[in-house]
Formats: structure tokens, C-alpha cells, sequence
């Protein structure tokens, strides 16, 4: 347990990145609901996490063969620490994948059971086609963020073409999205999206980090994906047309419209840590004053 603190620690500083700057505080943020809830979702989160080299069950699909470095947090934990800093999550959510370091970063584990994903688009797709289509759907989630009172965003560049391996069924693809008129020097969010596709559906392992980080970070994520693995009978090519379900979208979905949508979700937990950031801080600082006190008293004994 003597990592999980900082690892948790690490999260929440990842989680307010940016935000202190441009909001301010609350008079009495410690007393509100959310606060507590921030609190208490950290503590169960700590308690909770799986410290690697271990094997994480993935729903009934797949597996994590978890690296020493990294923890699991599973849920219901992890679901709590997500939505008390503002991201919703549904039944496809499986839980956290954390840093036992001081790499400043979180990824993402769902499972997503939307059928046997066709991939033949992926042998000739055009990747400024999908950049562009990537920017009309993120700029649709514009107006939900305006109802929100949050700023828009967009879309900038690529900060990883899209890339799918035909032999391992595996994908990888990030672009970087900004708020619309943020300052030049202001370090953007990157999502690092990773995606490992079976017979029923898929894996999406997603790495939040920030476009300063980003290159440094991409070996984790990579790692990662490179770990996981679909149970025997689960496999890609084990699809059997006569009886499988067949996904109503095809790969280039998954870096479309979809993700679009999960863009813009995104944004709406940046509202929430605009107005709290300071709490979920102090919550981290505590925690890592938690690790001090356990690793003094280690050494003492």
C-alpha cells in the first residue's frame, strides 16, 4: 500500500492541471457535498488499488497482465473517483490504471461489447479525412458546453496519426484539443487512445495526460495495450459469422463521431475542477503527507 497514496496523489494533480489559474475558489469549498465526496472517493480509491506485477479480469472478455510500476484501482472505486471529479462513467467502465511513480498521468479501462468491429477501412483510410471529421463531431458538442457556461474546444492537430496493426488487431491514435482562444503557452489535454478489438467488442484503454508529457508518456500506454489480451474464445479472429453480432459502425468510428462524444464529456468535468481544484489538491497533499508519515514509520520500526 506504501504507493497507492502518491499514485492517488498524482491523480488528483493530473485531474486540476490548469485549472487553478483562469477560476476562482469557493469561500467554503471544504464544507460542500462535492468536496467530501472528492474526499472520500480518494480514500476508498487508496484502499482499493492493485498493485502490479498482477492479472486484472476484464469483465468477463479479457485480461490486464498488469506491469510492476502501475496500479489498478477497480470499481465500484474507481467509478466513484471519476464522477467525484466530474467525468460521468456507464456500465462499460471497468476502472484506473495508475503511475506507482511521479509520472503525472491516468488511463482509462472500458469494455465496450458494440460487436465484432469491421476493420477493412482501416487499409486505406485517409488521415486527415478522420482529423477533420474528428473536428466537425467535437465542434457539435459545442453547444452543450455553451448551455454549460463552459468554453468551447477544438481540435489542433494530431499528436499520434491514427495507426492499427492488422495482425494484432490493435489501434492507437491521439489529437490535441484546446480550448477555442486559450493562450499559446497553456498546456493542453491529450488523451492517448489506445483500443484492442475482439470478437463481441472491444477494449479502450485511454491515457490523460498533457501535451508537455505526452512524448514521455507514450511508452505506458503502449505497455499497456501490449498487456492486455482477449480470453480464449473471445478473439478477434475467432469471429463466426453465422452466429456473431456484427458492431453497426466500422473501425473509423472509433476515432470519429464516438469519440467526439466522449470529447465533450470531458469538458464538462473541467467545470467541476475549475470550482473545486483546491480542495481535490489539498486531498492530495494530505496524501502524500499519509505516505511520508507511513514510509517514517517503516524505516523507524
Amino acid at each position: 500500500m506504501r504507493f497507492s497514496h502518491a499514485a492517488i496523489a498524482l491523480c488528483c494533480a493530473l485531474l486540476t492541471h490548469g485549472a487553478l489559474a483562469d477560476a476562482p475558489q469557493p469561500a467554503d469549498a471544504s464544507a460542500s457535498p462535492e468536496a467530501a465526496a472528492a474526499e472520500s472517493a480518494s480514500k476508498n480509491a487508496m484502499s482499493a488499488m492493485q498493485p502490479g506485477p498482477q492479472t486484472i479480469v476484464l469483465k468477463d472478455q479479457a485480461r490486464l497482465a498488469l506491469p510492476d510500476g502501475y496500479g489498478f484501482v477497480p470499481n465500484p472505486q474507481a467509478a466513484a473517483l471519476m464522477e467525484a471529479s466530474g467525468n460521468s462513467v456507464d456500465d462499460r467502465f471497468i476502472g484506473l490504471v495508475l503511475p506507482l511513480s511521479t509520472e503525472h498521468w491516468f488511463a482509462t479501462l472500458e469494455y465496450d461489447p458494440a460487436g465484432y468491429v469491421k476493420d477493412g477501412e482501416a487499409k486505406d483510410w485517409n488521415a486527415d479525412a478522420l482529423l477533420q471529421n474528428l473536428r466537425d463531431g467535437t465542434e457539435a458538442t459545442n453547444d452543450r458546453r455553451k448551455q454549460l457556461g463552459i468554453p468551447p474546444i477544438e481540435v489542433t492537430r494530431w499528436v499520434e496519426p491514427p495507426a492499427y496493426d492488422m495482425a494484432t488487431h490493435r489501434l492507437v491514435w491521439s489529437a490535441e484539443v484546446r480550448e477555442k482562444n486559450a493562450p499559446a503557452d497553456r498546456d493542453a489535454s491529450i488523451n492517448y487512445n489506445t483500443y484492442l478489438l475482439g470478437r463481441e467488442g472491444y477494449i479502450a484503454l485511454d491515457l490523460v495526460t498533457s501535451a508537455s508529457a505526452i512524448e514521455a508518456h507514450k511508452a505506458s500506454a503502449r505497455e499497456l495495450l501490449a498487456a492486455v489480451s482477449f480470453d480464449s474464445g473471445k478473439r478477434y479472429e475467432e469471429f463466426d459469422s453465422s452466429t456473431d453480432r456484427v458492431a453497426t459502425y466500422g473501425i473509423a468510428a472509433l476515432i470519429g463521431g464516438i469519440v467526439a462524444k466522449k470529447l465533450g464529456l470531458l469538458a464538462v468535468a473541467g467545470a467541476f475542477l475549475a470550482k473545486f481544484a483546491k480542495v481535490i489538491i489539498l486531498g492530495a497533499a494530505a496524501a502524500v503527507g499519509a505516505l511520508a508519515k507511513f514510509l517514517k514509520r517503516d524505516k523507524t520500526s
